[in-house]
């Protein structure tokens, strides 16, 4: 049976093999022995998980600065995919992002991941002209 719950650290191992899975070529400051100790720092609720039974099938991060919510790495293993799993995921982030008083929430995807795109729109989500900007800070 599927729940959603907040992130545990005996979800650890298997949110790493699950990002492992579905992002292979992130760089290593997504990792989730960095990621995961510097989401549990802030707003450690809005870090999810989608179990079934003991085993990790999906998470995502999700985060609100007052203005705008984020939804961040989403990931479903692909052994469960396509039986509503990021969904629920997504949903539970929008339940609690609302709950915090967040009214819009911004999420990337890179262009050539038409799949995802297509997903996020069935869920709402519609592409928006923006230009995305980053900068790395040294730490």
């Amino acid at each position: 049976m599927l729940s959603i719950v907040t992130y545990q650290q005996s979800h650890f191992d298997g949110v790493r093999l699950l990002w492992h899975e579905a992002f292979p070529s992130d760089p290593p400051w997504n990792a989730a022995e960095l990621a995961i100790p510097a989401k549990l720092k802030i707003q450690p609720d809005l870090l999810l998980v989608a179990a079934d039974g003991r085993l990790v099938v999906g998470s995502i991060m999700a985060g609100y600065d007052g203005h705008r919510g984020w939804l961040y790495a989403l990931a479903v293993l692909q052994s469960h995919q396509r039986q509503g799993v990021g969904a629920a995921l997504v949903r539970e982030a929008e339940t609690r992002l609302s709950a915090m008083g967040c009214t819009k929430i911004n999420l990337q995807v890179r262009s050539s991941n038409t799949a995802v795109v297509r997903f996020y729109q069935s869920l709402g989500y519609d592409i928006e002209e923006r230009v995305s900007m980053g900068k790395r800070i040294q730490q």
